[in-house]
C-alpha cells in the first residue's frame, strides 16, 4: 500500500487458511469451499452426478493452468485410471495448443480420455452441440470458463454449471462424482489401490519458451474493391449487413428501447459474448 495511505477498512487474509472453491450453479459469484461443496450440493438438491467437464478458452488455458491439469491427469494415468465423463479442452491461442503438444500435455490428456477442441472459444461461448442430454433435463457439468449463467454453455436452462481450476475440473473429470473432494477423498485404481491425488504442480512458462505453432493467417488482397463476399439467401446462421447511415451530428430521438432490466441483469442476459 501507499505509505501514508488510509483505509476504510482493513481486511487480512491468512493464506494458510485459503481452500480451492467451486462457485455455481448459474452464476459465478455463489461460492463455496470446497470442503463443503458435497454438503451443499445434497442440501440444495443440485445434480451430484457429473455429465462433462470443459477446461481452456481464454479465461484458464496458460500454459502453468495447462500444466497443473496435466499433473492431476498423470497421476491418474498412472494408476490405470481415465476420465468417467466426457472431458474437453479448449486451448486459449495456437501458441498454447502447440507449446502444451509438444511438451506432451495433449498426449496426456487423450490418454485419460480428453478431447482437444479448436484454439477458439468453443463451449464456453455456447459452440457446444450437446446431445447426452435433453433440453430441460436437468443435469451438472463443471468447467473452467469464466461465466456459468444458465444455459450459456448448451442452451440447456436446467444444466447446472458449477466454475473451478482447471486442475480440480481435471480431477472431477477422473472422479465423476461432484461429491468427490480431491484433497482426501480416495480414487481407485486398476489393480484395485486406492489413490490419494497429490497436489498439483506446474511450471508458469515453458523452460524451452513458447512454441508459436501454425501461421494460419490470411492477407487480404492488396486491393479489396473486386472482392464480394457470397451468402447463402437460405441461410439461418449469416446475413449481410447494410451500412449504418452516417450520423447526421444530432442528438439520437426517439430511438427504440431494446431491453429494459433490473435487478441481476448480466453480459450474458444481453449477449452471450
Amino acid at each position: 500500500a501507499d505509505e501514508g495511505a488510509t483505509y476504510d477498512q482493513l481486511i487480512e487474509v491468512n493464506l494458510s487458511e485459503l481452500e480451492p472453491h467451486i462457485n455455481g450453479p448459474f452464476t459465478p459469484d455463489l461460492a463455496h469451499p470446497l470442503s463443503k461443496f458435497a454438503s451443499e450440493m445434497k442440501k440444495a438438491g443440485w445434480p451430484t452426478e457429473l455429465k462433462a467437464a470443459l477446461i481452456g478458452s481464454c479465461t484458464n488455458s496458460s500454459y502453468e493452468d495447462m500444466a497443473r491439469a496435466s499433473s492431476v491427469a498423470k497421476q491418474a494415468l498412472a494408476a490405470g485410471i481415465k476420465a468417467k465423463v466426457p472431458f474437453t479442452i479448449s486451448p486459449g491461442s495456437e501458441q498454447i495448443r502447440a507449446t502444451i503438444e509438444r511438451d506432451g500435455m495433449i498426449e496426456t490428456f487423450g490418454k485419460i480420455g480428453g478431447t482437444v477442441l479448436s484454439n477458439s472459444c468453443g463451449p464456453c461461448i455456447g459452440q457446444w452441440k450437446r446431445t447426452d442430454v435433453a433440453k430441460g433435463e436437468a443435469n451438472s457439468i463443471i468447467t473452467s470458463f469464466n461465466r456459468n449463467f444458465a444455459a450459456r454453455n448448451d442452451a440447456n436452462p436446467a444444466t447446472h454449471c458449477f466454475v473451478a481450476s482447471p486442475e480440480l475440473v481435471t480431477a472431477m473429470a477422473i472422479a465423476g462424482d461432484l461429491t468427490f473432494n480431491p484433497e482426501k477423498d480416495t480414487l481407485v485404481g486398476a489393480d484395485g489401490k486406492e489413490l490419494v491425488l497429490e497436489a498439483p504442480n506446474g511450471d508458469e512458462l515453458p523452460s524451452r519458451g513458447f512454441d508459436p505453432g501454425m501461421d494460419t493467417y490470411q492477407a487480404p488482397g492488396a486491393d479489396g474493391s473486386g472482392v464480394t463476399v457470397k451468402v447463402d439467401p437460405k441461410s439461418n446462421r449469416l446475413q449481410l449487413l447494410s451500412p449504418f447511415a452516417p450520423w447526421n451530428g444530432e442528438d439520437i430521438k426517439d430511438a427504440a428501447i431494446l431491453i429494459k432490466a433490473k435487478g441481476k441483469c448480466t453480459t450474458d442476459h444481453i449477449s452471450m459474448a
